[in-house]
Order: structure tokens, then C-alpha cells, then sequence
């Protein structure tokens, strides 16, 4: 999994990025099906948009965010959305399987 952060009119600080490190094991369950994760934190005066593109081994591309006046509170509930988007569509890939097993099957 390639992972990429970036800051926009933020300054990624070794907290930032601790915290971050400290999230990122949630996602360990998903390592072999996420090609690509391109996180970005931008600061919009008061306001944190914490957003990411997740590109999937089998081609779905994925956009999701979420906007928090406390950062930490935003990563969190990104982490939260995030781990439900993958259950999603690791549970599409399954039933898509087995729909091609069971018209095999039908043969």
C-alpha cells in the first residue's frame, strides 16, 4: 500500500504524523487490497477537512472526508468512515464472487 500525506495550509508536524502512525494499524486488515491511500489535511481558518482517495486492487476508486473543528476528532471519525468503506466494498467483491460461482454452478 502506497501511502501519501499532505498538508494544505497545514504544516504536517511530527505530532500530526504521530498521530497518524498511531491510526494507520486499523488499515492492516485491508493492506493487501488498497493500491494506493493519498491522505490530505487541509485547515480552512477554524475548520479541518480530513479527506483521502483509496484506490482498490480490483480498480474502484474511492473518495471520502470528513470536516471537524478539533483535527485529532476529524482523523478519528475519518478512520471510523474509512474502516466501514472498505467492510463495503471488500463485501461487494465477496458477493460478486459468489454470484460467478453460483452461475458455474448452473452450468
Amino acid at each position: 500500500m502506497n501511502v501519501e500525506i499532505k498538508g494544505i495550509h497545514l504544516e504536517i508536524t511530527k505530532n500530526i504524523q504521530d498521530y497518524l502512525d498511531a491510526k494507520m494499524p486499523r488499515l492492516d486488515f485491508a493492506q493487501d487490497l488498497i493500491v494506493d491511500f493519498m491522505l490530505n489535511l487541509t485547515r480552512e481558518k477554524n475548520l479541518f477537512k480530513v479527506e483521502a482517495t483509496v484506490n482498490f486492487r480490483w480498480g474502484a476508486t474511492t473518495h471520502l472526508g470528513v470536516e471537524s473543528f478539533d483535527l485529532n476528532q476529524g482523523i478519528d471519525e475519518f478512520f471510523d468512515k474509512l474502516e466501514a468503506k472498505i467492510e463495503k466494498e471488500k463485501s461487494k467483491i465477496k458477493e460478486h464472487h459468489k454470484k460467478k460461482e453460483i452461475v458455474k454452478e448452473e452450468e
